[in-house]
C-alpha cells in the first residue's frame, strides 16, 4: 500500500550510485505508484558480484556476455571515402 511503511531490498546495475537511485525512483513510481517524497533510502552501496542476490542482476555477471550489433555501418573503400557527404549514410544492413 502507499500509506503504510514497507521494508524493501533492491539491486540495480548502474555505473554509479546516483544512477541506481534514479532507477529506484523510476521503478517505484512505475510499479508501485510511489511518490519520490514518500520513499526513504536508508543505505545505498556498491555490491560485489559474490553478494548479489537478485536473478536479473546475476545473469549479467557472465564474463562471456555479448550483445548483438543492431545497426552497423558498412565500410567503404578508401578512395571513395570523404570527410563530408551530401546525403546521409545507409545504416540498414540486411
Amino acid at each position: 500500500s502507499r500509506t503504510n511503511t514497507h521494508n524493501i531490498y533492491k539491486e540495480f546495475r548502474n555505473v554509479n550510485i546516483n544512477g541506481a537511485v534514479g532507477q529506484l525512483y523510476q521503478e517505484m513510481a512505475g510499479r508501485h505508484r510511489a511518490d519520490p517524497g514518500s520513499i526513504q533510502i536508508i543505505h545505498a552501496t556498491t555490491v560485489p558480484d559474490e553478494k548479489c542476490r537478485r536473478e536479473h542482476v546475476l545473469e549479467m555477471h557472465d564474463k562471456g556476455l555479448k550483445f548483438p550489433i543492431i545497426r552497423k555501418i558498412p565500410n567503404t573503400i578508401k578512395k571513395l571515402r570523404t570527410t563530408f557527404k551530401a546525403k546521409r549514410p545507409n545504416t540498414f544492413v540486411r
